[in-house]
């Protein structure tokens, strides 16, 4: 049997994790004297709550690599697919723990992507395991879909950014002032970048998002997209109602960012994230 890990940082929902049968891998997040898994435990609100009431951005840390040789000890072969190497040392402690183990027992794959960009691959590999696929065919076709992920976010607010040392003062004061929000995407080298500011209201920055979907429509992977959004339901309802009249999409998921997540990117922040075809 061939079983599919991933860490909690892909943001699937835990009726995703159920249908799929995903095995999560949780990282940790500490914020003042406090210290919790991303299981769920905590939700955005209540993680935002914290931040409001303590004026720190939580820090996080990736799972030991005891904590995935304990996971990966099971009978069968196991496939890890987890966030960017170059966000997290998730990938490097899973694979020091895959050499613990026999040659081919445990195959880890870095997404080179974070949330549901790492999700999407996580469900590909799910779903050519529950298609019979080996262990070396699954690892094989998720690392040729690596490069088709498309991820993008939109940042609500640059306090976040600040906070994490990711802007000045005077950058997060003038983005306030000038309703400038940035657009992150996730390069091929899986470090994060700004792909574009958008100016003006929350409604435009949900049409640039429909926008720049419609653009590369014909070029879309048609069977799976993710919204995953930080405490913004309302506008990931939105968006996967105009996402639908756009394209015949197969399965619009929308999911929650979890704790590790949201806490890099903070309050209102969503994105579109799809694979190619």
């Amino acid at each position: 049997m061939v079983h599919i890990f991933t860490d909690s940082t892909s943001d699937l929902s835990p009726e995703l994790i159920a249908r799929y049968n995903i095995n999560v891998v949780p990282l940790t997040v500490h914020i003042a004297d406090r210290t919790f898994r991303d299981d769920f435990s905590v939700s955005g609100k209540e993680l935002f709550a914290m931040v409001d009431a303590t004026g720190q951005l939580p820090t996080t840390s990736a799972p030991s690599v005891g904590e995935f040789t304990a996971a990966f000890d099971r009978p069968g072969e196991v496939i890890y697919i987890g966030i960017s190497s170059k966000l997290s040392a998730s990938v490097a402690n899973a694979r020091l723990a895959a050499e613990t183990f026999p040659a081919g027992k445990v195959r880890v794959i870095d997404s080179l992507n974070l949330s549901t960009g790492a999700g999407l691959l996580v469900l590909h590999a799910a779903d050519l395991r529950d298609q019979g696929a080996s262990a070396e065919e699954i690892e094989r076709e998720v690392l040729a879909a690596v490069p088709k992920v498309r991820t993008s976010f939109v940042i609500d607010t640059m306090r976040y950014l600040y906070m994490g040392g990711r802007c000045t003062a005077l950058q997060s004061l003038m983005g306030g002032l000038l309703q400038i929000r940035p657009v992150i995407y996730a390069r091929p080298d899986g470090v994060l970048d700004v792909k574009d500011k958008i100016r003006g209201s929350r409604a435009r920055t949900l049409d640039s998002m429909l926008r720049d979907f419609q653009a590369h429509r014909d070029e879309v992977d048609l069977r799976r997209v993710f919204i995953t959004h930080a405490e913004s339901a309302e506008d990931a309802a939105f968006l996967s109602a105009a996402l639908a009249q756009l394209a015949p999409i197969q399965e619009i998921s929308i999911t929650s960012a979890g704790a590790v997540i949201s806490c890099h990117c903070g309050p209102g922040t969503i994105g579109v994230l799809y694979l190619l075809k």
